[in-house]
């Protein structure tokens, strides 16, 4: 890690709202949903998906929550009236899970039924390991009812991810993948980036034995290539996995992905609500950072 990088991620939770807001602004759409389906059509435009999430999460008050199921709700009703190729993100937190479990369960629920109304797809966002045992349970008690219609996440940085694909076997699967973000104690999670690039392979590899749908959400090179390797290998076809990135990062590999045949969705957040998002992504890729310091000094012009 180059010195740079290694001051934003111990530093970057300080920094005042207005320096985030110039560094992050590129993975933001903006904050108006307009703002995330003018992202969205030009993305498809381009031949890519999108996943859209407005953003916030870890509410303190329910009535909160029935305002961010409305929204979502509207989300799923705009993509479908502005026929776009996108989907749907949502965070328990933000629909109250820390708050009222079977009030958010409830939520969700009906969002999942909007979805299906209009043959669109949810998918369960991930957390921190508080809530990864209610993220599955939510899931697994859906799945039943809204098969082809909802989904969840799986992180590769935890110790328990092997085991939880393995028990969620027996039903509809579809999954994304990613390293996770969240800082969890090492008794929970692997903090060597080899550990945590293997799991994330042998999950990979484990999910495709299973059958399941994965949505491969990774900037990772490496990753990448290994699980290109693993759908050669396997002889998978496009319907049956995707590759996801986040908005703003590395547009040369986003055309790399497509000019191999691969799927691919971008993850499209939007919202005032934007600050904490961006500080953890700012953490885990400080080169975004870089990259903005490099445009405001004008380093990049040649």
């Amino acid at each position: 890690m180059s010195l740079f990088n290694f001051a934003v991620s111990k530093t970057i939770m300080h920094v005042p709202k207005p320096i985030v807001s110039h560094f992050a602004k590129g993975y933001i759409a903006g904050s108006t949903l307009s703002d995330a389906v003018q992202v969205t059509r030009d993305l498809n435009q381009q031949k890519m998906m999108t996943t859209i999430d407005i953003l916030g999460e870890f509410i303190t008050r329910f009535e909160q929550a029935v305002s961010f199921k409305n929204n979502a709700v509207d989300i799923l009703h705009t993509i479908d009236r502005e026929k776009l190729d996108a989907n749907l993100s949502i965070k328990p937190t933000q629909m109250g899970l820390l708050l009222d479990k079977d009030g958010c369960f409830d939520l969700i629920h009906e969002i999942a039924d909007e979805a299906k109304k209009i043959n669109n797809f949810v998918r369960i966002d991930m957390e921190d390991i508080d809530t990864t045992d209610e993220t599955l349970d939510f899931f697994r008690r859906l799945r039943a009812e809204y098969p082809g219609h909802v989904g969840t996440v799986l992180q590769s940085y935890l110790r328990r991810t092997p085991a939880d694909i393995s028990a969620l076997h027996d039903g509809y699967q579809n999954y994304r993948l990613c390293k996770g973000i969240y800082v969890e104690p090492r008794l929970h999670a692997w903090k060597n980036p080899d550990a945590i690039n293997r799991n994330f392979t042998e999950s990979l590899r484990q999910l495709f034995e299973q059958g399941a749908y994965v949505g491969i959400a990774t900037h990772d090179e490496l990753l990448i290539y290994e699980a290109m390797n693993l759908i050669h290998t396997m002889g998978l076809t496009p319907d049956q996995y995707e590759f996801q990135m986040l908005l703003g990062v590395d547009e040369e590999m986003r055309q790399i992905i497509l000019n191999n045949g691969h799927r691919l969705r971008i993850y499209v957040p939007f919202g005032e609500d934007w600050l904490p998002y961006s500080k953890r992504r700012l953490k885990e890729n400080p080169s975004i950072a870089q990259h903005a310091l490099k445009q405001m000094l004008g380093l990049n012009k040649h």
